[in-house]
C-alpha cells in the first residue's frame, strides 16, 4: 500500500480548543505581520502602537472606530447567518447598497413624517431593499439549485451600476437637482435633519452611532434563535447534511430562501445606516470605495460564524481600518493595511482547518519489514 498524506476529519473536539485556536492564530499573525512590516523596513513594535493609539486611544479614535465598525457588523452578521448554514451569500456587497438606495428612498419620501417614524421607516426599507435582492439568488438556489456564489456576487456588479445609474445617469428621484452644486456634479438628496439617527454620546471623547446598538440587538436575536428555536435546529441539520434534514421532513428550500432574505436584510439594515448614521446621502463612490460587503466576510470568518464573535470582531477590524486611513503616507501605504487583514484572515482560517481536520502520515511498508508470505501492505510488528 503506497503511502501518502491523508486529511482526516476530526470527531470531536475539546471546548477550550474554540477559545485557544482563535488566540494562538492571532499570535502567529502578530508574528508574520512583524516580519512583513521589518522587510518593508517599519519597526513593527512602533507600528503596533501606532494602530493601538489611532484605533483606540487617540483623541476621537473610538468614535472613528465605530463608525467603521458599523457597516461591518451588519455585513458580517449577513455573511454568519448564511455560512452557518453553508449558503454562501457573497453578496453582501449588493445588498448593502440595496438597502442604502431604500433607506434614502424612505427618508426622502416621508421627510414631513415626525423624526423617530422615519428612522423606523428607513430601517424597515432598507431591511425589505436589502432582502429583495437576496431573494434573487435565494430562491435560484432553493428551487433551482443555481450556484448562490457566483449569482449572488454578479449582483453586487448590478447593485453598484444601479447605484451609478441613480446618481449620475438618470434624473432619479435620489438625485439632486436643484442646488448649484448639484448642476456642476451629480450629487445625491439629503434627508432632512430630523431623520438622521441619533447617537449616543459618552462626553467628547465617545460616540455610539445608533447602527452600532441597533447591530448588537440584531446578533443577540440571531444568537437566541440559532440555539433555541426549531428553526435554528434546522439550519443546523441542514447545513451538516441536507439529505437527512430533507429524510426527516424538513422544509429545506423554504428555509434556504428564509435565511437567504435574513441575510440581505441584515445587510440592507447597513446600507440604512449609512444613509441615517453617516452620510445622509445617497453616495455611489463612497459606498463602492469601502468595500463593506466584502471586508464583511472576513468579519464572519474571523468570528466563526458566531454573531457575538461577530460584534468583537467587526469592532477590532473597524479598529484597524481607522488606524490604517490614520497611518496612511508617504512611509506606509494604503495596501500594507490590506496586507495585514489577509494575514490575520489566512491564519484564522488555517487555525479553524486544523481544528476541524488532522493530516496523518500513511508510511509504506518496506520489504524488510514484510516476513515472507505475508500479504502486501500487512507489517509484521517486531
Amino acid at each position: 500500500m503506497p503511502g501518502g498524506i491523508r486529511v482526516e476529519r476530526r470527531l470531536g473536539n475539546p471546548r477550550w480548543v474554540a477559545f485557544v485556536v482563535p488566540v494562538v492564530a492571532l499570535i502567529v499573525a502578530a508574528i508574520v505581520t512583524a516580519a512583513v512590516l521589518a522587510a518593508s523596513g517599519h519597526q513593527p513594535l512602533q507600528v503596533y502602537q501606532q494602530i493601538y493609539q489611532a484605533g483606540f486611544t487617540a483623541n476621537g479614535a473610538l468614535s472613528r472606530t465605530f463608525v467603521y465598525a458599523t457597516p461591518l457588523l451588519f455585513t458580517g452578521l449577513a455573511a454568519a447567518v448564511a455560512f452557518r448554514m453553508k449558503v454562501w451569500n457573497i453578496g453582501g456587497e449588493g445588498q448593502l447598497y440595496a438597502g442604502a438606495i431604500g433607506a434614502a428612498g424612505v427618508g426622502l419620501a416621508l421627510h414631513t413624517w415626525p423624526g423617530p417614524l422615519v428612522i423606523i421607516a428607513m430601517v424597515i426599507g432598507g431591511a425589505l431593499a436589502g432582502a429583495l435582492w437576496a431573494a434573487i439568488p435565494g430562491l435560484l438556489r432553493a428551487y433551482l439549485r443555481t450556484n448562490e456564489i457566483l449569482t449572488s456576487l454578479m449582483l453586487n456588479y448590478v447593485a453598484g451600476l444601479l447605484l451609478y445609474y441613480l446618481i449620475y445617469d438618470s434624473t432619479s428621484y435620489w438625485r439632486d437637482m436643484t442646488s448649484a452644486s448639484a448642476k456642476v456634479f451629480p450629487t445625491g438628496k439629503s434627508i432632512e435633519a430630523s431623520a438622521f439617527w441619533p447617537q449616543l454620546s459618552f462626553g467628547a471623547a465617545l460616540v455610539v452611532p445608533m447602527g452600532f446598538g441597533l447591530g448588537i440587538v440584531v446578533a443577540l436575536g440571531i444568537w437566541t434563535v440559532t440555539r433555541t428555536s426549531p428553526t435554528g435546529f434546522a439550519m443546523s441539520v441542514i447545513g451538516e447534511s441536507p439529505g437527512a434534514a430533507t429524510y426527516a421532513g424538513m422544509r429545506t428550500k423554504r428555509t434556504i430562501a428564509g435565511v437567504m432574505l435574513a441575510s440581505g436584510a441584515f445587510a440592507g439594515i447597513g446600507g440604512a445606516s449609512q444613509i441615517g448614521d453617516f452620510g445622509h446621502t445617497l453616495d455611489p463612490r463612497g459606498l463602492q470605495q469601502a468595500g463593506y460587503g466584502y471586508t464583511g466576510i472576513v468579519v464572519a470568518a474571523l468570528g466563526r460564524y458566531n454573531p457575538l464573535a461577530v460584534v468583537i470582531v467587526s469592532f477590532l477590524i473597524g479598529a484597524l481600518t481607522n488606524a490604517g486611513f490614520a497611518l496612511q503616507g508617504p512611509d506606509f501605504p494604503s495596501g500594507l493595511v490590506g496586507v495585514i487583514e489577509g494575514i490575520i484572515l489566512f491564519s484564522v482560517l488555517a487555525g479553524e482547518a486544523l481544528s476541524r481536520y488532522r493530516i496523518s502520515l500513511r508510511r509504506s511498508p518496506r520489504t524488510a519489514d514484510t516476513a515472507p508470505g505475508t500479504p502486501v501492505g500487512e507489517v509484521v510488528a517486531p
